[in-house]
């Protein structure tokens, strides 16, 4: 997760939205405290905009809408504020305090792991979303290798996890009725650098 953006010890969130609105910078916020967000490498963008583009492909004729990372998520039971790199939201969109910037309800959430938040987005990024009810599956992707990992909420205290791995294998998200192939997902990756 990274050190505290900031020198104050603890911030309300409405000071946190007030300074990111102001920041040049993005960062998250959790339970009064805020963190910078670390700078994207190229294969967690290249992965990201191939993964956009076949998501919203996927959901041009269903009554759902992906959102990218420049979204937040509001997540109540823990006073924290974050960008997950993907969300789905389908049906009627809930916002935070009638902003258009932070949604409360997705299905389907989505981060490409990198080496800095990888150990946190894996467990404690996966139980602060475990917390948003509306939540039904939340994926990893790997941008070290090709490998993506689904957890499917089966109920209250169940979550089914695959792993799936290599370019030719393919991934269903649950939740959206989609099947994507990792080698679309990885297209033009680059695992040398």
């Amino acid at each position: 997760m990274g050190e505290p953006a900031l020198k104050k010890a603890y911030y309300t969130g409405a000071e946190y939205l007030e300074l990111e609105e102001q920041s040049e910078y993005k960062s998250e916020f959790y339970n009064g405290e805020i963190f910078a967000m670390s700078g994207g490498s190229r294969n967690h963008s290249v992965i990201c905009v191939n993964l956009n583009r076949k998501l919203a492909e996927s959901l041009d004729d269903k009554d759902c809408i992906l959102f990218d990372s420049h979204m937040k998520l509001d997540i109540p039971k823990l006073n924290s504020f974050v960008y997950p790199d993907a969300m789905v939201v389908c049906g009627d969109i809930e916002f935070y305090e009638n902003r258009t910037d932070i949604i409360r309800n997705p299905i389907l959430i989505i981060e490409v792991l990198s080496p800095s938040t990888e150990s946190f987005d894996r467990s404690g990024k996966f139980q602060y979303y475990q917390t948003v009810s509306s939540v039904r599956e939340y994926v990893l992707i790997s941008q070290e290798k090709p490998m993506i990992e689904v957890y499917y909420k089966q109920d209250e205290r169940n979550w089914l996890y695959s792993v799936v791995k290599g370019l030719e294998e393919k991934i269903l998200l649950r939740t959206i009725q989609c099947e994507l192939t990792l080698k679309d997902i990885y297209r033009k990756t680059d695992w040398q650098i």
